[in-house]
């Protein structure tokens, strides 16, 4: 199951600098994840400073 991240990103970078397969990338106005590379490992979740990344269900 991929992550998604929510509005409460406030594009800091930490979720892209630790993805293990680089799926994570600046959108317009969050990092967005693309979910067809996600392995759903949540190195990203952990990594979040706000809380912004959960799996999605």
């Amino acid at each position: 199951m991929a992550h998604f991240i929510s509005d409460e990103c406030i594009s800091c970078g930490s979720c892209a600098s630790v993805c293990p397969v680089e799926c994570i990338s600046q959108g317009d106005s969050k990092y967005v994840v693309d979910e067809s590379q996600c392995i759903d490992c949540g190195s990203c979740e952990s990594a979040c400073p706000t809380g912004a990344i959960a799996a999605k269900e």
